[in-house]
């Protein structure tokens, strides 16, 4: 007879394989767009938007700030922390990913050499969130932090959703 699953074990399972979720309100209103939600807070995060705008030529990527009303509802409606702000999310196909598997998903869509560093996802995952881990606690100190969100121009508003 299988052992039944308490509801903690099977959310540790998600989050061990990097996905955390699943959200077809999110990939609706980005129509079926891969989506990542940062700390709007964190000047890593930041970079990483403004970087990622310069390198997705396509266009596929949007963008949602974890603090907005809409980011907020998005963590609310998934269980996730909604202040203290320990990853981003990749949503991608309504599949809620976090850590190095949405950050090794993310470089997909940018353009050449970086999908190369997709290679890195053949390694396991938990030494890889491990070292994702250590840089998320320590972005603040290396980075700063600021108090309001990246503002895009006109161009590239499209690309963040509210």
């Amino acid at each position: 007879m299988a052992e039944q699953q308490t509801r903690a074990q099977i959310d540790k399972r998600r989050r061990d394989s990097g996905r955390v979720g699943y959200d077809p309100t999110l990939a609706g209103l980005s129509r079926g767009a891969p989506v990542m939600v940062y700390d709007g807070a964190c000047n890593l995060c930041h970079g990483w938007v403004r970087f990622a705008l310069k390198r997705d030529r396509a266009e596929r990527l949007k963008f949602l700030a974890a603090q907005s009303p809409l980011g907020q509802e998005f963590l609310k409606r998934n269980r996730l922390p909604s202040q203290n702000f320990d990853s981003f999310y990749l949503v991608e196909n309504a599949v809620i990913l976090h850590k190095s598997k949405g950050f090794l998903s993310l470089v997909q869509y940018l353009r050449w050499p970086w999908p190369w560093l997709a290679v890195i996802g053949i390694l396991p995952t938990h030494p890889l969130d491990r070292l994702y881990d250590w840089i998320a606690q320590n972005r603040y100190r290396w980075f700063g932090r600021r108090e309001l969100c990246l503002i895009a121009d006109e161009a590239k508003a499209e690309r963040f959703l509210a």
